[in-house]
Protein backbone atom coordinates (compact mmCIF):
# COMPACT_ATOMS: atom_id res chain seq x y z
CA UNK A 1 0.00 0.00 0.00
CA UNK A 2 1.65 3.91 -0.76
CA UNK A 3 0.58 7.02 -0.62
CA UNK A 4 1.80 9.68 -2.69
CA UNK A 5 3.43 11.92 -2.09
CA UNK A 6 4.82 9.90 0.76
CA UNK A 7 5.06 13.17 3.00
CA UNK A 8 1.69 14.92 2.98
CA UNK A 9 2.17 18.85 2.65
CA UNK A 10 -0.01 21.65 3.19
CA UNK A 11 -0.83 23.19 -0.90
CA UNK A 12 -2.93 26.38 -1.07
CA UNK A 13 -5.22 25.44 2.16
CA UNK A 14 -5.53 22.08 1.42
CA UNK A 15 -3.98 18.77 1.71
CA UNK A 16 -3.44 16.57 -1.85
CA UNK A 17 -2.47 12.93 -1.95
CA UNK A 18 -3.26 9.61 -3.48
CA UNK A 19 -3.87 5.87 -1.70
CA UNK A 20 -3.18 2.89 -4.23
CA UNK A 21 -2.30 -0.85 -3.90
CA UNK A 22 -3.21 -4.31 -4.84
CA UNK A 23 -4.69 -7.25 -1.67
CA UNK A 24 -3.42 -10.63 -2.54
CA UNK A 25 -6.18 -13.04 -3.34
CA UNK A 26 -4.05 -15.40 -0.77
CA UNK A 27 -3.93 -12.90 1.84
CA UNK A 28 -6.44 -13.73 4.17
CA UNK A 29 -8.22 -10.53 4.31
CA UNK A 30 -9.14 -11.17 0.56
CA UNK A 31 -11.93 -14.40 1.26
CA UNK A 32 -14.70 -13.07 2.30
CA UNK A 33 -15.97 -9.10 1.41
CA UNK A 34 -12.31 -7.35 1.83
CA UNK A 35 -12.60 -3.93 2.72
CA UNK A 36 -10.55 -0.71 3.38
CA UNK A 37 -11.19 2.25 4.99
CA UNK A 38 -9.33 5.71 5.45
CA UNK A 39 -8.89 7.61 8.81
CA UNK A 40 -7.61 11.30 9.41
CA UNK A 41 -6.58 11.16 12.94
CA UNK A 42 -5.27 13.33 15.41
CA UNK A 43 -5.36 13.68 19.47
CA UNK A 44 -8.52 15.38 19.62
CA UNK A 45 -10.26 15.33 15.82
CA UNK A 46 -10.74 12.71 13.72
CA UNK A 47 -11.84 12.62 9.69
CA UNK A 48 -13.23 9.36 8.59
CA UNK A 49 -12.65 9.31 4.95
CA UNK A 50 -14.76 6.61 4.20
CA UNK A 51 -14.40 3.06 2.33
CA UNK A 52 -11.82 2.82 -0.58
CA UNK A 53 -13.92 1.07 -4.07
CA UNK A 54 -11.87 -2.49 -4.27
CA UNK A 55 -11.35 -3.76 -7.84
CA UNK A 56 -11.26 -7.63 -8.11
CA UNK A 57 -8.39 -8.41 -10.93
CA UNK A 58 -7.41 -12.49 -11.30
CA UNK A 59 -5.45 -12.85 -8.41
CA UNK A 60 -6.01 -9.79 -6.62
CA UNK A 61 -7.84 -6.38 -5.55
CA UNK A 62 -6.99 -3.55 -6.92
CA UNK A 63 -7.44 0.10 -5.77
CA UNK A 64 -6.38 3.60 -6.20
CA UNK A 65 -8.08 7.02 -4.73
CA UNK A 66 -7.29 10.66 -4.84
CA UNK A 67 -7.86 12.72 -1.93
CA UNK A 68 -8.20 16.71 -1.55
CA UNK A 69 -8.73 17.88 1.99
CA UNK A 70 -9.42 21.64 3.02
CA UNK A 71 -6.13 22.07 6.18
CA UNK A 72 -7.25 22.55 9.63
CA UNK A 73 -4.82 23.37 12.26
CA UNK A 74 -5.35 19.90 14.15
CA UNK A 75 -4.07 18.06 10.56
CA UNK A 76 -0.52 19.13 11.08
CA UNK A 77 0.92 16.84 13.63
CA UNK A 78 -2.52 13.81 12.77
CA UNK A 79 -1.63 10.77 11.47
CA UNK A 80 -2.85 9.05 7.92
CA UNK A 81 -3.84 5.26 8.55
CA UNK A 82 -5.41 2.67 6.70
CA UNK A 83 -7.82 0.01 8.45
CA UNK A 84 -8.43 -3.41 6.96
CA UNK A 85 -11.53 -5.39 7.47
CA UNK A 86 -13.22 -9.02 6.25
CA UNK A 87 -16.49 -10.28 6.47
CA UNK A 88 -19.44 -8.84 6.35
CA UNK A 89 -19.80 -7.36 10.04
CA UNK A 90 -17.14 -4.23 10.68
CA UNK A 91 -15.60 -5.21 14.09
CA UNK A 92 -12.49 -4.40 15.10
CA UNK A 93 -9.93 -3.72 11.92
CA UNK A 94 -8.14 -7.20 11.14
CA UNK A 95 -5.13 -4.66 10.65
CA UNK A 96 -4.37 -1.08 10.81
CA UNK A 97 -1.64 0.86 9.00
CA UNK A 98 -0.31 4.09 9.06
CA UNK A 99 0.52 5.44 6.22
CA UNK A 100 1.83 9.01 6.84
CA UNK A 101 2.81 10.66 9.82
CA UNK A 102 1.95 14.74 10.10
CA UNK A 103 1.64 17.38 7.73
CA UNK A 104 4.47 19.73 6.23
CA UNK A 105 2.99 23.32 6.91
CA UNK A 106 6.09 25.03 6.02
CA UNK A 107 4.23 27.65 4.16
CA UNK A 108 2.37 28.46 7.19
CA UNK A 109 5.79 29.49 9.26
CA UNK A 110 5.19 32.73 6.70
CA UNK A 111 5.26 36.03 9.53
CA UNK A 112 2.18 37.78 8.90
CA UNK A 113 0.75 39.17 11.89
CA UNK A 114 0.00 37.14 14.04
CA UNK A 115 1.20 37.43 17.85
CA UNK A 116 2.78 33.79 18.76
CA UNK A 117 3.93 32.48 22.43
CA UNK A 118 6.82 33.61 23.61
CA UNK A 119 7.95 36.13 20.40
CA UNK A 120 7.75 39.54 20.21
CA UNK A 121 4.31 41.19 19.32
CA UNK A 122 4.87 42.16 15.90
CA UNK A 123 4.05 45.45 14.38
CA UNK A 124 0.94 46.06 12.31
CA UNK A 125 -0.88 48.58 11.32
CA UNK A 126 0.43 51.66 9.17
CA UNK A 127 -0.50 54.96 10.25
CA UNK A 128 -1.04 58.37 7.33
CA UNK A 129 1.95 60.05 7.73
CA UNK A 130 1.63 63.91 8.07
CA UNK A 131 3.89 64.56 5.04
CA UNK A 132 6.01 67.36 7.14
CA UNK A 133 7.80 63.83 8.63
CA UNK A 134 9.47 61.57 7.28
CA UNK A 135 7.34 58.97 5.97
CA UNK A 136 8.62 56.03 6.95
CA UNK A 137 10.74 57.23 10.44
CA UNK A 138 12.61 54.28 10.62
CA UNK A 139 15.94 54.15 7.97
CA UNK A 140 18.61 51.82 7.11
CA UNK A 141 22.05 52.76 6.17
CA UNK A 142 25.11 50.48 5.33
CA UNK A 143 28.83 52.07 4.88
CA UNK A 144 31.80 49.73 3.79
CA UNK A 145 35.27 51.22 4.39
CA UNK A 146 37.81 49.20 3.03
CA UNK A 147 41.69 48.55 4.37
CA UNK A 148 44.78 47.47 2.91
CA UNK A 149 46.32 43.86 3.02
CA UNK A 150 46.86 42.85 6.63
CA UNK A 151 45.81 46.37 8.04
CA UNK A 152 44.00 47.68 10.48
CA UNK A 153 44.59 51.27 10.30
CA UNK A 154 41.70 53.21 8.72
CA UNK A 155 42.91 55.08 5.81
CA UNK A 156 42.00 58.72 4.42
CA UNK A 157 41.87 57.56 0.87
CA UNK A 158 39.41 58.83 -1.66
CA UNK A 159 36.88 56.23 -1.36
CA UNK A 160 37.00 55.83 2.51
CA UNK A 161 36.79 59.35 2.84
CA UNK A 162 33.09 59.39 -0.01
CA UNK A 163 31.96 56.80 2.15
CA UNK A 164 32.27 58.62 5.95
CA UNK A 165 30.68 61.68 4.37
CA UNK A 166 27.75 59.57 2.74
CA UNK A 167 27.59 58.42 6.87
CA UNK A 168 27.71 61.80 8.06
CA UNK A 169 25.15 63.41 5.71
CA UNK A 170 22.75 59.84 6.75
CA UNK A 171 23.38 61.16 10.73
CA UNK A 172 22.97 64.52 9.90
CA UNK A 173 19.38 63.42 8.41
CA UNK A 174 18.44 60.64 10.68
CA UNK A 175 20.54 61.76 14.26
CA UNK A 176 18.27 59.47 17.07
CA UNK A 177 20.07 56.47 16.52
CA UNK A 178 18.19 52.81 17.44
CA UNK A 179 20.93 50.80 16.56
CA UNK A 180 24.50 50.57 15.05
CA UNK A 181 26.59 47.71 14.42
CA UNK A 182 30.15 47.27 12.90
CA UNK A 183 31.62 44.03 11.58
CA UNK A 184 35.01 43.62 10.66
CA UNK A 185 36.03 41.16 7.82
CA UNK A 186 39.33 39.90 6.76
CA UNK A 187 40.25 38.55 3.23
CA UNK A 188 41.62 34.66 2.90
CA UNK A 189 44.42 36.36 0.88
CA UNK A 190 47.95 35.23 2.26
CA UNK A 191 48.54 38.76 2.74
CA UNK A 192 46.22 38.94 4.95
CA UNK A 193 48.13 36.79 7.45
CA UNK A 194 46.34 34.24 9.83
CA UNK A 195 45.64 36.41 12.62
CA UNK A 196 41.86 35.78 13.56
CA UNK A 197 41.93 39.59 15.37
CA UNK A 198 42.12 41.44 12.23
CA UNK A 199 38.62 41.57 11.54
CA UNK A 200 37.89 43.01 15.08
CA UNK A 201 40.98 45.29 14.93
CA UNK A 202 39.30 46.54 11.65
CA UNK A 203 35.59 47.19 13.85
CA UNK A 204 37.57 48.75 16.99
CA UNK A 205 39.64 51.42 14.19
CA UNK A 206 36.00 51.79 12.54
CA UNK A 207 34.77 52.56 15.70
CA UNK A 208 37.67 54.82 16.61
CA UNK A 209 36.95 57.00 13.64
CA UNK A 210 33.35 57.33 14.56
CA UNK A 211 34.20 58.54 18.52
CA UNK A 212 36.34 61.12 16.76
CA UNK A 213 33.31 61.99 14.60
CA UNK A 214 30.27 64.23 15.56
CA UNK A 215 28.17 61.41 15.64
CA UNK A 216 26.57 60.41 19.21
CA UNK A 217 24.81 56.55 20.02
CA UNK A 218 24.24 55.56 23.35
CA UNK A 219 26.46 52.46 24.03
CA UNK A 220 23.55 50.33 24.28
CA UNK A 221 22.76 51.02 20.62
CA UNK A 222 26.29 49.58 19.66
CA UNK A 223 27.70 46.01 18.80
CA UNK A 224 31.22 45.13 17.12
CA UNK A 225 31.37 42.21 16.20
CA UNK A 226 33.96 40.54 13.09
CA UNK A 227 34.10 37.46 10.92
CA UNK A 228 36.93 35.15 10.78
CA UNK A 229 37.43 31.98 8.52
CA UNK A 230 33.59 32.72 6.97
CA UNK A 231 32.15 32.87 3.41
CA UNK A 232 29.28 34.33 4.33
CA UNK A 233 30.35 38.25 2.90
CA UNK A 234 31.60 36.46 -0.04
CA UNK A 235 28.62 35.10 -0.70
CA UNK A 236 26.75 38.41 -0.43
CA UNK A 237 29.86 39.69 -3.13
CA UNK A 238 29.00 36.91 -5.42
CA UNK A 239 25.47 37.02 -5.81
CA UNK A 240 26.07 40.80 -7.80
CA UNK A 241 28.67 39.89 -9.21
CA UNK A 242 28.20 39.88 -13.22
CA UNK A 243 31.63 38.48 -14.66
CA UNK A 244 30.41 35.00 -13.92
CA UNK A 245 27.39 32.69 -15.29
CA UNK A 246 24.19 31.98 -13.50
CA UNK A 247 25.60 28.56 -13.94
CA UNK A 248 28.91 28.88 -12.40
CA UNK A 249 27.70 30.52 -9.42
CA UNK A 250 25.45 27.63 -8.31
CA UNK A 251 28.86 25.40 -8.70
CA UNK A 252 30.74 27.87 -6.10
CA UNK A 253 27.35 27.74 -4.44
CA UNK A 254 26.75 24.21 -4.31
CA UNK A 255 30.32 24.40 -2.60
CA UNK A 256 29.68 27.26 -0.06
CA UNK A 257 26.37 25.55 1.23
CA UNK A 258 28.01 22.02 1.47
CA UNK A 259 28.07 21.95 5.30
CA UNK A 260 32.07 21.20 5.60
CA UNK A 261 35.04 23.42 6.97
CA UNK A 262 36.23 26.81 5.63
CA UNK A 263 39.82 25.38 4.91
CA UNK A 264 38.21 22.34 2.86
CA UNK A 265 35.25 24.58 0.91
CA UNK A 266 38.54 26.92 0.11
CA UNK A 267 40.07 24.17 -1.78
CA UNK A 268 37.45 23.08 -3.16
CA UNK A 269 36.88 26.79 -4.62
CA UNK A 270 40.38 26.66 -5.54
CA UNK A 271 39.43 23.93 -7.98
CA UNK A 272 36.82 25.88 -10.04
CA UNK A 273 37.59 27.35 -13.59
CA UNK A 274 37.36 30.57 -13.19
CA UNK A 275 37.87 30.71 -9.44
CA UNK A 276 40.94 32.90 -10.09
CA UNK A 277 39.26 35.74 -11.28
CA UNK A 278 36.65 35.73 -8.90
CA UNK A 279 38.83 36.37 -5.95
CA UNK A 280 40.95 38.66 -7.24
CA UNK A 281 37.95 40.92 -8.31
CA UNK A 282 36.30 39.77 -4.81
CA UNK A 283 38.80 39.24 -2.21
CA UNK A 284 40.13 42.43 -1.94
CA UNK A 285 36.64 43.96 -0.91
CA UNK A 286 37.00 41.65 1.93
CA UNK A 287 39.39 43.52 3.65
CA UNK A 288 36.98 45.74 5.34
CA UNK A 289 34.63 47.35 7.89
CA UNK A 290 30.81 46.88 7.75
CA UNK A 291 28.93 49.99 9.70
CA UNK A 292 25.11 49.30 9.87
CA UNK A 293 22.91 51.87 11.23
CA UNK A 294 19.00 51.97 12.36
CA UNK A 295 18.21 55.58 12.53
CA UNK A 296 15.38 57.80 12.70
CA UNK A 297 15.13 61.67 12.41
CA UNK A 298 13.93 63.70 15.39
CA UNK A 299 10.01 63.73 15.91
CA UNK A 300 7.53 65.47 17.79
CA UNK A 301 6.35 69.37 18.34
CA UNK A 302 8.25 72.01 20.17
CA UNK A 303 7.53 73.93 23.63
CA UNK A 304 4.78 76.31 22.61
CA UNK A 305 3.20 73.53 20.30
CA UNK A 306 2.94 71.17 23.63
CA UNK A 307 1.95 73.49 25.66
CA UNK A 308 -1.12 74.07 23.68
CA UNK A 309 -1.68 70.53 22.33
CA UNK A 310 -1.84 69.90 26.57
CA UNK A 311 -4.33 72.75 26.86
CA UNK A 312 -6.58 71.16 23.96
CA UNK A 313 -6.75 67.66 25.10
CA UNK A 314 -8.35 68.66 27.83
CA UNK A 315 -10.89 71.16 26.70
CA UNK A 316 -13.74 70.61 24.99
CA UNK A 317 -13.60 71.09 21.58
CA UNK A 318 -10.79 74.00 21.09
CA UNK A 319 -7.96 73.33 19.27
CA UNK A 320 -5.93 76.12 20.95
CA UNK A 321 -4.81 76.81 17.15
CA UNK A 322 -2.69 73.76 15.86
CA UNK A 323 -3.53 72.92 12.41
CA UNK A 324 -4.26 69.17 11.16
CA UNK A 325 -0.84 68.41 10.67
CA UNK A 326 1.00 69.71 13.74
CA UNK A 327 -1.62 67.63 16.18
CA UNK A 328 -0.75 64.37 12.98
CA UNK A 329 2.67 65.14 14.48
CA UNK A 330 1.73 64.85 17.46
CA UNK A 331 0.43 61.58 17.08
CA UNK A 332 2.79 60.24 14.98
CA UNK A 333 5.63 61.17 17.94
CA UNK A 334 4.39 59.72 21.06
CA UNK A 335 5.51 56.81 21.80
CA UNK A 336 2.55 55.54 24.05
CA UNK A 337 -0.53 53.80 22.24
CA UNK A 338 -2.78 55.40 25.26
CA UNK A 339 -1.36 58.86 24.40
CA UNK A 340 -1.64 58.10 20.34
CA UNK A 341 -5.25 57.11 21.42
CA UNK A 342 -6.33 60.39 23.20
CA UNK A 343 -4.79 62.22 20.18
CA UNK A 344 -6.48 60.68 17.46
CA UNK A 345 -9.95 60.20 18.98
CA UNK A 346 -9.89 64.04 19.91
CA UNK A 347 -9.19 64.75 16.26
CA UNK A 348 -11.99 62.75 15.04
CA UNK A 349 -13.80 65.63 16.41
CA UNK A 350 -11.91 68.70 15.04
CA UNK A 351 -11.25 67.74 11.32
CA UNK A 352 -13.16 66.05 8.92
CA UNK A 353 -10.17 63.84 7.45
CA UNK A 354 -9.17 60.37 6.57
CA UNK A 355 -6.26 60.76 8.58
CA UNK A 356 -7.00 60.55 12.49
CA UNK A 357 -10.22 58.02 11.69
CA UNK A 358 -7.24 55.34 10.07
CA UNK A 359 -4.63 56.48 12.40
CA UNK A 360 -6.80 55.26 15.41
CA UNK A 361 -7.79 52.36 13.60
CA UNK A 362 -4.16 51.93 14.06
CA UNK A 363 -4.39 52.15 17.72
CA UNK A 364 -6.81 49.74 18.16
CA UNK A 365 -5.25 47.15 15.92
CA UNK A 366 -2.33 47.13 18.06
CA UNK A 367 -4.30 47.04 21.21
CA UNK A 368 -5.83 43.99 20.29
CA UNK A 369 -2.46 42.70 19.29
CA UNK A 370 -1.88 43.32 23.26
CA UNK A 371 -4.51 41.20 24.75
CA UNK A 372 -5.27 37.48 25.08
CA UNK A 373 -8.59 37.74 25.58
CA UNK A 374 -10.28 36.40 22.08
CA UNK A 375 -13.87 38.27 22.40
CA UNK A 376 -11.86 41.89 23.44
CA UNK A 377 -9.16 41.36 20.22
CA UNK A 378 -12.50 40.60 18.68
CA UNK A 379 -14.18 43.75 19.56
CA UNK A 380 -11.03 45.84 18.97
CA UNK A 381 -10.98 44.50 15.05
CA UNK A 382 -14.60 45.64 14.96
CA UNK A 383 -13.84 49.11 16.08
CA UNK A 384 -11.34 49.64 13.72
CA UNK A 385 -13.03 48.24 10.88
CA UNK A 386 -15.72 51.13 11.58
CA UNK A 387 -13.10 53.69 11.82
CA UNK A 388 -11.26 52.44 8.78
CA UNK A 389 -14.55 52.30 6.53
CA UNK A 390 -15.33 55.70 8.02
CA UNK A 391 -12.43 56.94 6.88
CA UNK A 392 -12.43 55.04 3.19
CA UNK A 393 -15.63 57.44 2.54
CA UNK A 394 -13.42 60.65 3.31
CA UNK A 395 -10.86 59.09 1.04
CA UNK A 396 -9.98 56.28 -1.44
CA UNK A 397 -6.24 56.08 0.85
CA UNK A 398 -4.15 53.00 0.20
CA UNK A 399 -3.16 53.14 3.75
CA UNK A 400 -7.04 52.55 4.55
CA UNK A 401 -7.01 49.87 2.52
CA UNK A 402 -3.46 48.06 3.76
CA UNK A 403 -5.01 47.85 7.43
CA UNK A 404 -8.25 46.65 6.35
CA UNK A 405 -6.20 43.89 4.57
CA UNK A 406 -4.42 43.01 7.80
CA UNK A 407 -7.15 42.97 9.86
CA UNK A 408 -8.65 40.12 7.44
CA UNK A 409 -5.23 38.28 6.74
CA UNK A 410 -5.57 38.33 11.72
CA UNK A 411 -9.24 36.97 11.17
CA UNK A 412 -7.98 34.07 9.20
CA UNK A 413 -9.57 35.19 4.99
CA UNK A 414 -6.41 35.81 3.59
CA UNK A 415 -8.00 36.27 -0.19
CA UNK A 416 -9.85 38.71 0.81
CA UNK A 417 -6.84 40.53 2.50
CA UNK A 418 -4.60 40.13 -0.75
CA UNK A 419 -7.67 41.96 -2.70
CA UNK A 420 -7.35 44.93 -0.61
CA UNK A 421 -3.77 44.56 -0.36
CA UNK A 422 -3.53 44.74 -4.26
CA UNK A 423 -5.94 47.51 -4.41
CA UNK A 424 -3.93 49.63 -2.12
CA UNK A 425 -0.89 48.77 -4.40
CA UNK A 426 -2.47 50.16 -7.27
CA UNK A 427 -2.96 53.61 -6.32
CA UNK A 428 0.16 54.53 -4.95
CA UNK A 429 3.88 54.64 -5.89
CA UNK A 430 5.19 55.57 -2.80
CA UNK A 431 8.25 53.51 -1.92
CA UNK A 432 7.78 53.25 1.94
CA UNK A 433 4.35 52.38 1.59
CA UNK A 434 4.83 49.73 -1.20
CA UNK A 435 8.03 48.16 1.02
CA UNK A 436 5.22 47.08 3.30
CA UNK A 437 2.54 46.20 1.86
CA UNK A 438 4.21 44.05 -0.64
CA UNK A 439 6.09 41.98 1.48
CA UNK A 440 2.86 41.61 3.50
CA UNK A 441 1.19 40.78 -0.55
CA UNK A 442 4.55 38.56 -0.36
CA UNK A 443 3.67 36.46 2.62
CA UNK A 444 0.19 35.84 1.06
CA UNK A 445 1.33 34.61 -1.90
CA UNK A 446 3.28 32.15 0.24
CA UNK A 447 0.52 30.84 1.82
CA UNK A 448 -1.32 30.84 -1.11
CA UNK A 449 1.33 28.74 -3.25
CA UNK A 450 2.42 31.43 -5.29
CA UNK A 451 6.12 31.41 -4.57
CA UNK A 452 7.96 33.12 -7.57
CA UNK A 453 5.26 35.45 -7.33
CA UNK A 454 5.89 35.71 -3.77
CA UNK A 455 9.75 36.07 -4.59
CA UNK A 456 9.29 39.15 -7.00
CA UNK A 457 7.19 41.09 -3.87
CA UNK A 458 10.66 41.04 -1.92
CA UNK A 459 12.72 42.93 -3.87
CA UNK A 460 13.65 45.74 -1.71
CA UNK A 461 15.55 46.40 1.32
CA UNK A 462 15.51 44.88 4.44
CA UNK A 463 16.39 45.16 8.40
CA UNK A 464 13.90 43.50 10.06
CA UNK A 465 14.47 39.55 10.91
CA UNK A 466 11.56 38.26 10.12
CA UNK A 467 11.38 40.19 6.59
CA UNK A 468 14.68 38.29 5.48
CA UNK A 469 13.14 34.66 6.51
CA UNK A 470 9.70 35.27 4.51
CA UNK A 471 11.59 36.17 1.84
CA UNK A 472 14.18 33.61 2.31
CA UNK A 473 10.99 30.82 2.84
CA UNK A 474 9.41 32.09 -0.77
CA UNK A 475 12.73 30.98 -2.38
CA UNK A 476 12.88 27.73 0.00
CA UNK A 477 9.86 26.92 -1.05
CA UNK A 478 10.89 27.85 -5.06
CA UNK A 479 13.48 25.09 -4.18
CA UNK A 480 16.33 28.08 -4.69
CA UNK A 481 18.11 26.66 -1.41
CA UNK A 482 20.84 29.14 -2.33
CA UNK A 483 19.08 32.46 -2.34
CA UNK A 484 16.63 30.84 0.47
CA UNK A 485 20.68 30.39 2.66
CA UNK A 486 21.61 33.80 2.20
CA UNK A 487 18.06 35.42 3.27
CA UNK A 488 18.06 32.85 5.97
CA UNK A 489 21.32 33.67 7.02
CA UNK A 490 20.64 37.62 6.58
CA UNK A 491 17.65 36.70 9.29
CA UNK A 492 19.88 35.48 11.74
CA UNK A 493 22.38 38.38 11.43
CA UNK A 494 19.33 41.04 12.04
CA UNK A 495 18.59 39.18 14.88
CA UNK A 496 19.66 35.70 16.48
CA UNK A 497 17.17 35.74 19.05
CA UNK A 498 13.99 35.54 16.37
CA UNK A 499 14.92 31.75 16.00
CA UNK A 500 13.41 31.96 12.74
CA UNK A 501 16.42 32.16 10.45
CA UNK A 502 17.82 29.13 11.97
CA UNK A 503 14.61 26.92 11.46
CA UNK A 504 15.12 28.22 7.45
CA UNK A 505 18.90 27.00 7.63
CA UNK A 506 17.73 23.52 9.45
CA UNK A 507 15.07 22.98 6.53
CA UNK A 508 17.67 23.54 3.64
CA UNK A 509 20.35 21.28 6.02
CA UNK A 510 17.73 18.66 6.15
CA UNK A 511 16.67 18.64 2.77
CA UNK A 512 20.49 18.56 1.53
CA UNK A 513 21.15 15.44 3.82
CA UNK A 514 23.32 17.23 5.82
CA UNK A 515 22.33 15.95 9.07
CA UNK A 516 24.87 17.51 11.70
CA UNK A 517 24.17 20.81 10.02
CA UNK A 518 20.79 20.68 9.75
CA UNK A 519 20.90 19.14 13.92
CA UNK A 520 23.09 22.54 14.55
CA UNK A 521 20.22 25.10 13.62
CA UNK A 522 17.69 23.01 14.68
CA UNK A 523 19.28 23.37 18.26
CA UNK A 524 19.73 27.39 18.30
CA UNK A 525 15.77 27.39 16.62
CA UNK A 526 14.28 25.81 19.47
CA UNK A 527 16.33 27.19 21.62
CA UNK A 528 15.24 30.95 20.93
CA UNK A 529 11.43 30.00 20.28
CA UNK A 530 8.98 27.58 21.91
CA UNK A 531 6.67 27.60 18.59
CA UNK A 532 9.34 26.01 17.10
CA UNK A 533 10.41 23.80 20.00
CA UNK A 534 7.10 22.23 19.24
CA UNK A 535 6.52 22.57 16.03
CA UNK A 536 10.00 21.03 15.19
CA UNK A 537 8.90 17.52 17.22
CA UNK A 538 5.95 16.81 14.41
CA UNK A 539 7.39 18.58 11.61
CA UNK A 540 7.70 15.59 8.67
CA UNK A 541 10.57 17.56 7.41
CA UNK A 542 12.43 16.12 10.44
CA UNK A 543 11.00 12.70 10.20
CA UNK A 544 14.64 11.09 9.28
CA UNK A 545 16.42 13.02 11.98
CA UNK A 546 13.51 12.28 14.44
CA UNK A 547 15.19 8.21 13.95
CA UNK A 548 18.31 9.84 15.46
CA UNK A 549 19.38 9.82 19.03
CA UNK A 550 21.28 12.92 18.24
CA UNK A 551 17.62 14.90 17.28
CA UNK A 552 15.64 14.24 20.72
CA UNK A 553 19.48 14.96 22.57
CA UNK A 554 19.11 18.73 21.13
CA UNK A 555 15.48 18.46 22.92
CA UNK A 556 17.17 17.49 26.57
CA UNK A 557 19.44 19.96 26.41
CA UNK A 558 17.40 22.42 25.34
CA UNK A 559 16.71 25.79 27.71
CA UNK A 560 12.57 24.53 27.56
CA UNK A 561 13.40 21.33 29.83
Amino acid sequence: MEVSPAKLSYFRDSIQFEVSGTIPIESVLSPKNPQLELVFRGSDSELLLGEIELNKILAAYEYKESYKLRYEPWMEGAVLEAYFYHGKKKEDPSERKILAKGVITTPLLAKVGHVRVDEPIPQIGLYIPTGSMDKDLSRYGEFVLQFEAGSSVVKSTRQNQAILDSLEQFILRYPSISSIRITGTQSPENSEGKSSRLGMDRANATLAVLRKSNIRFQDSALTVTSRWNDWFDFRLLLRDYQRFSTQKKDELYAILLNGQDYQTQASQLRKVSGFSQVSRDLFPRLRAAKIEINAKPLPGLDQEQSAKLEEALKGTGLNSGLSQAEWAIAGESSPRLDDKDEIYSKMTELFHSALPYNNLAVVRMRQAQRTLDQKKKDQLWEEANRLLEQASKMENSPYVLHNQGQILVLQGDSWSAYKKLSDASVITKNEDFLKINESLRGSLDILRGDYKLAILRFQYVYSEPKDFFNKGLAYFMSDDYANASISFEESVTAGRSFGYGYYGLALIAANSGQEEVALIHLKQAIDASEVLYQKALIDPEFEELRGTQAFFEIFKSSPEN
